[in-house]
């Protein structure tokens, strides 16, 4: 608060509080910050999908693609009873890593706040579910129903 006396008594000077202006040479964007339905959006890159409806709907399969891709990932068992444990530990790294990087991959998509870009998330992994770990599909996981053994499978490599 430029001008004004901030002393307390007996100080005796003046503190300036204000900041140097500011210029912004560069058009400023903003980014939603409540869920919205509609294809006018901006989705991991600046101006993508823009505003055409074929690139909107192209942008839902990129976002719905590594949500099937992160449940598959998941299933993958790479270690071996042969191997080292270097070479074990190494390959649940690496399966790790990706399905991490699809998984913030797809949260920096959501964080778009657009509905459909929510829903196609939530549908690829429900998809991805369905034919990699669900019963439906999954031999084993179909016999541990039947014996009544069954729980939702842990975040595992």
């Amino acid at each position: 608060m430029e001008g004004h006396n901030m002393s307390t008594g007996g100080g005796g000077h003046e503190m300036s509080m204000g900041a140097p202006p500011m210029t912004m040479n560069h058009k400023m964007g903003w980014t939603h910050m409540t869920f919205f339905w509609g294809s006018h959006s901006e989705i991991l890159f600046k101006g993508w999908p823009g505003t055409r409806g074929g690139m909107y709907a192209l942008a839902l399969v990129v976002v719905f693609l590594p949500g099937v891709l992160v449940e598959w990932v998941s299933t993958w068992n790479l270690t071996g009873r042969g191997r080292s444990r270097l070479l074990n530990g190494l390959s649940q790294t690496a399966v790790h890593a990706l399905r991490m990087g699809l998984a913030y991959l797809l949260m920096l998509a959501v964080m778009s706040f657009n509905v459909g870009v929510l829903l196609v998330a939530l549908a690829g992994h429900a998809l991805g579910f369905l034919l990699f770990a669900s019963a439906f599909c999954n031999k084993r996981e179909a016999e541990r129903c039947q014996a009544g053994t069954a729980e939702p499978p842990p975040f595992k490599c």
